[in-house]
C-alpha cells in the first residue's frame, strides 16, 4: 500500500546522510513507494482546533553530504490527518517548543494519524528518568536539586557520574570522585544553586567496553548492538563525544533488559527506542530520536528501517 508519509525533524541540509537514522528511514518509506512530506517544527501549526503543516514534498537519495541527497518539490498548506504516518524525529533539547510541538500533533492522532513515537509518551518518558521506572535494570541513582543531598551519594559511591536531565549526545556530563576538589562548584553550576534536578549514577568501569546502543522495534530488540567505545582519555562513548562504534551480538543480559521494559513500550506507543547499556545495567532510554540505524546496517548488512516500517505497516492495517 502507497502511504503517505511525514517527517518532522531539524533541517534537512545539516544532517549526515551516511550516518543519520531519520534519512533510513526516509530512504526505506521511499523504497516502499510511500510519499513523503517534510516538515521542521515551525511549520507545524493549529488553525481552529485542528493541526495544520506547511509541508514541502521530498525526494532523497543515498549518497553522500557532498553530493545532492535530497530534492524539494511542492509546498503544501495541508491538515496533517491527510497523511497516514507522522515520524517526530526531532533532537532534543525537550524544551518549551518541543513541548507545544507534541501538543499539536497530538490532534493530529486524533484524526486518525499513526504518530511515532506517541506524543504523549514523548512528554512522558524523559530520556534520562524513564530507565527510573525500572529500578531491577539500573545502577544506584539519585535524581535531586540539593547540593548536599547529592554530595552525599558521590562521597557514598566514591565514583559517579553527573548529568542533566534535557541534553544529548553525552553534553554536560561529568565524571566526579569524592575528593574532587571542585565537587562543590560542579554541584552548584549544574543545579544552579539548588533550582534544578540533575541525576547522580555510580560510575560503571565496564564504560570501557562500550556504552551499547540497543534499538527496539514495538519493545522487540535488534539482534545486534552498538557498542560506543569512548576515546582515549574520555568517559563518554557517545559518538558525538568521539566513541567509536563497534557492532556486537545482543547479550541474553541486554535481551533480559528488554523483556523488562517491552510490555510498557508497547503500552505507551513507543514504536522506536534506543537503550543505553553499560554492562548490566540501562542508563537512559532514548525516545526522541534514538540513532546508530546506518552504523549497524552496515555493519551486519541489516534493515532496520525496514523492520520499523514492517511494523508500522502491520499496525496501520489492524
Amino acid at each position: 500500500m502507497s502511504l503517505k508519509v511525514g517527517i518532522v525533524m531539524d533541517p534537512i541540509d545539516t544532517i549526515k546522510p551516511y550516518k543519520d537514522s531519520s534519512f533510513a528511514m526516509l530512504l526505506e518509506a521511499q523504497r516502499r513507494g510511500h510519499s513523503l512530506y517534510y516538515m521542521q517544527p515551525e511549520d507545524v501549526y493549529l488553525k481552529n482546533g485542528q493541526a495544520w503543516g506547511e509541508v514541502s514534498e521530498l525526494k532523497v537519495w543515498d549518497r553522500r553530504q557532498e553530493e545532492q541527497y535530497y530534492g524539494f518539490g511542492q509546498t503544501l498548506e495541508m491538515p496533517l490527518k491527510e497523511l497516514d504516518i507522522i515520524l517526530i524525529r526531532q533532537d532534543p533539547p525537550f524544551n518549551n517548543d518541543y513541548l507545544y510541538s507534541t501538543h499539536m500533533l497530538e490532534l493530529a492522532e486524533a484524526e486518525g494519524v499513526l504518530v511515532v513515537n506517541k506524543p504523549q509518551s514523548l512528554r512522558d518518558a524523559n530520556e534520562k528518568l524513564f530507565a527510573s521506572w525500572f529500578p531491577q535494570c539500573t545502577p544506584p541513582t539519585l535524581v535531586a536539586a540539593d547540593r548536599d543531598r547529592l554530595k552525599a551519594f558521590v562521597q557514598e559511591h566514591r565514583d559517579t557520574i553527573l548529568k542533566p536531565l534535557d541534553a544529548m549526545g553525552g553534553s554536560s556530563i561529568f565524571r566526579v570522585r569524592h575528593d574532587d576538589p571542585n565537587i562543590n562548584v560542579i554541584l552548584e553550576t549544574m543545579t544552579g544553586f539548588g533550582k534544578h534536578h540533575i541525576m547522580a549514577q555510580v560510575y560503571l568501569p565496564e564504560i570501557k567496553d562500550g556504552d551499547k546502543r540497543i534499538l527496539l522495534i514495538n519493545g522487540e530488540p535488534i539482534d545486534y548492538v552498538l557498542a560506543r567505545i569512548p576515546a582515549e582519555g574520555e568517559t563518554r562513548g557517545n559518538i558525538a563525544a568521539g566513541g567509536t562504534g563497534v557492532g556486537m551480538p545482543i547479550s541474553e543480559r541486554e535481551r533480559w533488559l528488554c523483556q523488562q521494559i517491552a510490555p510498557v513500550l508497547r503500552a505507551k506507543g513507543l514504536f522506536f527506542v534506543g537503550l543505553d547499556v553499560i554492562g548490566d545495567y540501562i542508563t537512559e532510554i532514548n525516545v526522541t530520536s534514538p540513532t546508530c540505524i546506518r552504523e549497524l546496517d552496515a555493519q551486519f548488512g541489516l534493515n532496520i528501517a525496514g523492520t520499523l516500517f514492517d511494523c508500522l505497516e502491520n499496525h496501520l492495517k489492524k
